[in-house]
């Protein structure tokens, strides 16, 4: 087991056209996590990150904040305590629509290495 505190994680630049916002990979295999990843994301407000697609799904949980979930077509909000899921293949946008920090942990498998 590992305990740690996500702070000495050091956060990093979102990359791919987002902006305002940091990763931080908190679980990975470097520690031992065979099947899945775990993302902390910290937006600033109006920040955003790419629209796009790929195969594999995501959980996520909003820790805190609040903003927009864009599929290409609409957008739908959501704020601090939200449970967000997408499947695989389906076009998906964050943004920060909030004047506060949006906070949120992702979760996506090792599908796409």
């Amino acid at each position: 087991m590992k305990i740690f505190h996500y702070d000495t994680v050091k956060a990093q630049d979102a990359e791919g056209g987002a902006a305002k916002t940091t990763i931080r990979w908190l679980i990975t295999k470097e520690i031992g996590a065979e099947n899945f990843a775990m993302r902390l994301f910290e937006m600033e407000p109006s920040g955003h990150s790419p629209l796009h697609t790929h195969q594999w799904e995501h959980e996520v949980f909003i820790l805190e904040g609040k903003g927009q979930l864009f599929d290409g077509a609409k957008s739908t909000p959501f704020s601090a305590g939200d449970v967000i899921f997408i499947p695989g293949n389906e076009q998906h946008q964050f943004k920060n629509t909030g004047q506060k920090l949006l906070r949120f942990l992702c979760l996506v498998p090792y599908t796409w290495e």
